[in-house]
């Protein structure tokens, strides 16, 4: 693989050897607190205000108005909140642009919720604010205008110093948030005219974690951080004087350097725009044409579907303008803002350049960017070339990941419960109205027909694991209802203008050994084209209508029993970022594609009360379903839920899939979680699975034997997780 190319640096910077190389003494050798008045205490108090000052020369400001922060985040709710909260709520207003960064829009949020009125001033199509709705919004409660200097995402710069007059001319205090601009562009807080400022080191190659912010002389600010009087008394806390050092080394070299930087990223910028721009005369750059920082580029690509795109590039690091996943789509307030359809904002790319971004590696990047674009473009030809499954990751070329990509539970109920029913059966035994993952049907007195349809995107980087992943998860529903598979239609979804056919042979090899293990024949299927691949089966099986299980009739006192640890969709995600160990993968892989067949045909011998299968829901969400059915509770204790060796690290290094916090989010009303439940206890807890285990609810005098032939004939064991309990206020307990 090629070196990475790193285009994202409005995301963050690098930071720059010089920075690195005058921080690295205040981690060894000069310790001291800068409060302190003995030597040590000195030489950090030196180095303290040494980058103060640093600070406001780079902006035109003077030392005693320069606040060191933990970042332009703090900055920013120092700067709103130090001044409105000065004022009783219902007397306290502020006016803020369309495309403010949530480190404003969240403060607003906050304050809004207090009392405080919050006014947001649009902007034209380039993202200017429009300075007469500012003018005509200002009312005699308005205490501060709040602008961005420079937008993160189509790098606008704003008309401050006009701004700044009109807040004059009503003694408003006027503060801009310039994390983007400070060491990218000129900034004079004098001619700029504003009252305070925040900037973000990590923005212009210093270190993440420190910020400041510039603070006129005579603007009070009521404190936030409450402690001793350090930084004005207006920020207690002990200063962290490596970052501090860094940040002021950050703002010496953009004084010294800001021309050539200027310059530098600008060509660059404009050399990337000049060489993709020949893949479409239909693509546009979003931003002011001029007043626009040097180094953003944002794109519409009308018809290509930017994480499409983003997942199709091997080695450019860049951002999109919205992210679809599942039935919901975020889009960029800023694009919307700036009158960009939804589609178009789905379509947007971010690239930044940078100090560090070459000549050579910009070229490369163009060429890899217009590769990737021609190879997703709906016009391609089918990808004729070989592939084997060693040259493909399959979860390059998918938003999301398994069964974590269903609907959200919730949006699932609501559009369910508005679909009409208006053939009703007496031979329909199961539908979708009982939460149950498939249908029976009877067709003679003592036999039923059970069918299920299960289908996904990658979860694995192997095809041929995807495909026995794939009818491993088909088949389970059918399991979960104690019936027996009879045969399997495939169901594929498969771009071919970006994947070999041979990649599709690969992925049904391994659904057919699934099939071969589960004793089922696969008949035939369906196919369309798709932009990402997508693959699983429909399953029809029998069995006698009163040996049918399904999610209600669970009763008090049965004991509940799991039989597979949980953990794949965390599991999976870190696999998708390259962050998953081998001995970690193989475990999920050998979980995901153990059937449940053995533990089904087991069960029979029981008395089964309820079953379900853990998938896309999680254990939460799935133990719901079955307890709104049976009308009943389930008390869990944690300590006996089975997980994969790895999955705790893992989620607490932040691979959590988007579908666990949603079923977190949806599960959390009906769930009483006991307070020794951390949070990454309840993500656990309600991971999205994919061909999860089975959930059995079995009289209490039963469950020791069950689990015993469980544990006798399954690979990864089973365990006894909780009770039913009479229905209590929330339908799970978690102790």
């Amino acid at each position: 693989m090629a070196a990475p190319i790193y285009l994202d640096y409005n995301a963050t910077t690098p930071i720059a050897p010089q920075v690195r190389s005058a921080m690295l003494p205040y981690l060894d050798d000069f310790f001291g607190n800068p409060s302190s008045s003995h030597w040590h205490g000195r030489q950090a108090k030196k180095a303290v205000e040494r980058a103060r000052a640093q600070v406001a020369r780079l902006i035109g400001a003077s030392t005693d108005e320069i606040i060191f922060t933990s970042g332009g985040s703090e900055a920013n709710n120092l700067a709103l909140k130090g001044v409105l909260d000065r004022y009783k709520p219902h007397e306290a207003e502020i006016l803020i642009s369309a495309i403010e960064h949530p480190a404003i829009t969240e403060v607003c949020q906050a304050l809004g919720q207090s009392g405080v009125r919050v006014v947001t001033v649009p902007v034209d199509v380039h993202g200017i604010v429009d300075l007469d709705a500012l003018k005509a919004a200002i009312t005699p409660r308005t205490r501060l205008i709040s602008i961005m200097h420079a937008n993160n995402e189509i790098g606008t710069i704003q008309p401050l110093s006009e701004i700044s007059q009109i807040a004059k001319a009503e003694g408003i205090l006027f503060h801009t948030d310039a994390a983007q601009s400070v060491g990218k562009v000129a900034v004079d807080v004098g001619a700029l005219g504003v009252d305070l400022l925040s900037i973000a080191a990590h923005k212009f190659y210093g270190p993440k974690g420190v910020g400041a912010l510039y603070c006129r002389r005579g603007v009070e600010l009521l404190k936030q951080i409450h402690g001793a009087a350090h930084e004005r008394n207006v920020r207690a806390g002990t200063e962290n004087v490596m970052q501090i050092v860094g940040l002021g080394e950050a703002c010496e070299l953009a004084a010294q350097e800001l021309d050539s930087r200027v310059s530098h990223a600008k060509r660059l910028r404009d050399l990337l725009w000049d060489d993709i721009s020949e893949f479409s005369s239909e693509m546009k750059c979003n931003g002011h044409p001029q007043d626009r920082l040097p180094n953003t580029l944002s794109v519409t690509l009308p018809g290509i579907e930017v994480q499409t795109l983003l997942a199709e590039l091997d080695t450019v690091a860049a951002s999109a303008g919205a992210a679809c996943h599942a039935d919901e789509v975020t889009v960029s307030p800023t694009l919307l803002a700036i009158g960009l359809s939804e589609a178009d904002a789905l379509s947007t790319v971010r690239f930044s350049t940078g100090a560090f971004l070459t000549e050579e590696e910009t070229k490369s990047a163009s060429q890899e960017i217009l590769q990737a674009l021609r190879s997703i473009q709906p016009q391609s030809d089918t990808k004729s070339e070989s592939q084997s499954q060693e040259d493909v990751e399959l979860t390059r070329y998918t938003h999301g990941l398994g069964c974590a990509c269903k609907l959200r539970p919730q949006a699932l109920e609501k559009v369910l419960a508005r679909i009409p029913q208006h053939i009703v059966s007496a031979d329909a035994l199961v539908g979708y109205e009982s939460g149950d993952d498939a249908a029976a049907y009877r067709i003679q007195e003592d036999l039923c027909v059970v069918q299920s349809v299960d289908f996904f995107t990658p979860i694995v980087d192997s095809p041929f694991d995807f495909g026995r992943i794939a009818a491993t998860n088909a088949l389970s529903d059918l399991y979960a209802m104690g019936a027996t598979p009879l045969f399997g239609l495939n169901i594929v979804g498969f771009p071919t203008k970006r994947l070999s056919l041979d990649v599709l042979e690969q992925i049904l090899v391994g659904a057919a050994e699934t099939a071969k293990q589960a004793e089922i024949t696969i008949l035939g299927g369906h196919t369309v084209e798709d932009l990402e691949p997508k693959f699983g089966m429909s399953v029809t099986g029998t069995c006698r209508p009163e040996f049918l299980w399904r999610n209600q009739g669970a009763r008090s006192g049965d004991a509940l029993l799991l039989t597979k640890p949980l953990g794949t969709g965390i599991i999976t995600t870190a696999m998708k970022h390259g962050e998953c160990s081998d001995a970690a993968r193989e475990e999920a892989v050998a979980v995901m594609t153990e059937l449940n067949k053995a533990a089904s045909e087991i069960a029979r011998e029981f008395s089964v009360h309820a079953c379900t299968d853990i998938t896309g829901f999680g254990l939460l969400g799935h133990l719901l379903e079955m307890m709104k059915a049976s009308e009943a509770t389930a008390s869990l204790s944690f300590q006996n839920v089975p997980f994969l060796s790895a999955a705790r690290e893992l989620a607490e290094y932040g691979f959590v899939p988007g579908g666990t916090e949603n079923n977190l989010d949806y599960v959390t009303p009906h769930v009483s979680f006991s307070e020794s439940i951390s949070p990454i206890d309840r993500f656990l807890l309600a991971d999205a699975q994919t061909s999860g285990g089975l959930v059995f609810a079995v009289p209490q005098e039963q469950g020791s034997e069950l689990l015993h032939r469980l544990n006798q004939n399954l690979t990864f064991g089973a365990a006894v997780i909780g009770e039913v309990q009479e229905r209590q206020e929330a339908f799970i307990s978690v102790i």
